[in-house]
């Protein structure tokens, strides 16, 4: 079996949550565990990291990774969902996973799969969980998918437990307030397993700390261990001042410039803290896996700048927490108009999302090439309503080229509102 036999016989045997939404999804662990077993049992012959959270996780995954990289560890990481390729999903020290590597696994347990008929998700969780065990990672970086107690990721036991922040996403399958969202990220935790929260939040700082007790795991909230000030972007690079409770203060600089970072750092910094007699690092070794953490996990579509002249950023965010972030961020900028080129998946509460864009931004609406895509002219009807006015595109690309040509040197254009709209450009 080739590569492309592989994927096309994942993409057309198993329900995946990218083409047809919750519908993909396989509630409970029973499948997973079911694989894990007949692969035997990988999720238990390497050590890691578990991370979850509604916004953040997958930086704040890729950001330990480089860290653990810099300091000299063999380093798994995996995250979902992928811009380009099935690939990026799994990594070894940054690379991808071979291509022949997932064209092996499927040829071999073709006949595994079709009697468990897992969703494509739990297949590729197993095939990860294979390969770091093969590979001796010393550390694995696993992100949750989706929530936490029922994900598909949360049949390892992890040195240590993170949760970035909670906000309103996927209220249709985690509820639709923040305690019960929260509820369900909380399913990570693991009894004795040292749990780091990203942000304190009043609503649900009372979950985290009840389940934790329960659980006799011990809980920091990085945000009241660490304080930051950014200091802004020099030299490429945006750099930021540290201040422990301890009384240390030092400077990093992230490669990784949105400003929305600074709320994930705290939750890198106490995880490293922490894990510092498993897992030794020094501050060099820290501080360099933070300034170049691209170019060492491949991280891509997090306030990525495609060129100058006009400025094109691109960047993932698709909830309300993430556009809010991302759009402080980009207030901070100078510019003369903003260009907006978004894209919406059609399973998502627009209510929360749509109020959340500049009012005085021009606006590019397009739709993905997959089933989940909202119509980009039901896009551009709903967010006239509340006056964000714009022109329909075919594609990310068309739209792009049509922002491009209505723009001046200074003005600045924005691609964002999905995953699968980042994933279509080509120069990603």
């Amino acid at each position: 079996m080739q590569y492309a036999e592989a994927i096309d016989y994942l993409y057309s045997r198993l329900p995946v949550f990218h083409r047809i939404g919750a519908k993909a999804i396989k509630p409970g662990l029973g499948n997973t565990l079911l694989l894990c077993e007949a692969l035997g049992n990988p999720q238990h012959q390497f050590t890691s990291i578990h991370v979850a959270g509604t916004n953040g996780k997958g930086s704040t995954s890729h950001m330990l990774a480089a860290i653990y990289q810099s300091a000299g560890y063999r380093v798994g990481l995996y995250t979902s969902p992928h811009l380009r390729s099935f690939t990026e999903r799994i990594r070894l020290n940054g690379q991808p996973i071979p291509e022949d590597e997932v064209a092996r696994f499927v040829a071999q347990h073709q006949g595994l799969i079709e009697r468990i008929e897992p969703s494509f998700f739990e297949v590729t969780v197993a095939m990860a969980f294979a390969f770091f065990a093969r590979e001796t990672v010393d550390v694995a970086l696993i992100e949750v998918g989706l929530g936490g107690r029922l994900d598909s990721t949360n049949v390892i036991t992890p040195v240590a437990s993170v949760i970035t922040n909670i906000g309103y996403d996927h209220t249709d399958i985690l509820g639709d307030t923040l305690p019960l969202i929260a509820g369900e990220k909380a399913g990570i935790i693991k009894p004795g397993v040292p749990v780091l929260i990203g942000e304190t939040h009043p609503e649900t700082e009372g979950i985290f700390r009840g389940v934790a007790e329960s659980l006799q795991a011990p809980i920091a909230f990085a945000d009241q261990q660490y304080t930051l000030r950014d200091n802004g972007i020099v030299e490429g690079l945006r750099q930021v001042q540290v201040w422990q409770d301890s009384g240390s203060v030092y400077s990093l600089a992230l490669d990784l410039l949105g400003d929305y970072q600074l709320k994930n750092l705290p939750a890198v910094l106490a995880t490293v803290a922490v894990l510092q007699p498993l897992f030794p690092v020094s501050p060099a070794a820290e501080q360099d896996g933070l300034a170049a953490v691209t170019s060492l996990t491949g991280l891509k579509g997090r306030f990525q700048t495609l060129q100058d002249h006009p400025r094109v950023i691109a960047d993932t965010a698709h909830n309300r927490p993430g556009l809010e972030a991302l759009f402080h961020t980009i207030r901070s900028l100078a510019y003369t108009q903003l260009r907006i080129v978004i894209g919406l998946v059609a399973d998502k509460d627009r209510s929360h999302i749509l109020d959340v864009l500049p009012q005085t931004a021009a606006y590019y609406f397009c739709q993905a090439q997959t089933p989940r895509s909202l119509p980009a002219d039901v896009l551009q009807a709903e967010a006239a309503l509340i006056g964000r006015r714009g022109h329909v595109f075919t594609d990310v690309n068309a739209a792009l080229s049509a922002a491009l040509q209505d723009s001046a040197a200074d003005d600045l254009i924005l691609i964002t509102g999905s995953n699968y709209t980042i994933a279509e450009l080509p120069n990603l």
